[in-house]
This record gives C-alpha cells, structure tokens and sequence, in this order.
C-alpha cells in the first residue's frame, strides 16, 4: 500500500480531459507489481475506463482497453505485465464472477483491474486491494483518490 500513499501524498489528483486521465493511468502503471488488485469506485462516466486504459498503455499490453461491461472481463497481454479487466456493472451477484472464474484470476498473479468493484459491497474483492475512488468535478474534471490515504 506504501507505494499507492507515495503517490497520492498531496490528496486526490485532477484531471481536466480524457487524454489527462490516460496518461494519469500511464504514470500509475509503473506503481504496479504482479497480483496488485485495484478496485475503482465512482459514478457512470467518471473516467474508470480511460483510468484503467492508460494503466494498460503503461504496462505496454498489445491490445486496447475498452469497458467489458457485456463480456465482463477482458484479458491483455504482451506487456510488462499480464491484466485482466473486469466489470461488476451488469452482475447481478458475485456468483457471475465465480462463474467466469474469478478465483482462479485471484491466484494468477495478473494484476486484477475492476470497474464497479464495490458493486456487492466489495466482498469479493481480496484483502489488501488497492481502492480507486474517482469523482466528477466539473463538466470535464475528475479527481482519482485512494481510499484510506
């Protein structure tokens, strides 16, 4: 978690664009180790898919993020390290997860990025996740915080 505080010291960070919010995810990625799980919190439209873009950019992954809100989860390969990103949105509870094979991605050591993580009150999300909260604060700012800094 140390590393997360390290760079969130100064409080929620803001962006002014899409394009900002990628490359926040960009700088981030270099923050993140085999098996970190990040869980993102924050309304439709506060920037969680370009956030978790720009940390796929950032681990050099060969193919493009986009929100797997029907598919539920999305496998990126090819860079630094091995992602899986799911969406919690249209589960209706966390037996979808399971069902998909959720534990099994727990034990992989690929780093877990998941929309809507608090989507069941985060009870399927592993001790020691690291929580992303992002907001909306303006027509085009969003701030991202880590929960508990």
């Amino acid at each position: 978690m140390k590393k997360w505080e390290n760079f969130f010291n100064k409080g929620p960070i803001h962006t002014h664009s899409e394009a900002e919010m990628i490359a926040l995810g960009r700088r981030m990625a270099a923050e993140l180790a085999a098996g970190d799980v990040l869980g993102f919190v924050g309304d439709l439209g506060a920037g969680k898919t370009h956030l978790i873009q720009g940390l796929l950019e950032g681990l050099g992954c060969s193919d493009p993020a986009a929100s797997p809100t029907f598919s539920l989860v999305h496998e990126h390969g090819g860079g630094r390290l091995r992602a899986a990103h799911f969406d919690f949105y249209r589960m209706r509870n966390p037996d979808e997860a399971l069902g998909i094979g959720w534990d099994e991605y727990l034990s992989s050591k690929a780093v877990l990025l998941v929309e809507w993580a608090d989507r069941f009150d985060g009870e399927l999300m592993p001790e020691g996740t690291h929580w992303l909260v992002l907001r909306h604060e303006g027509p085009s700012e969003r701030s991202v915080a880590l929960a508990g800094a």
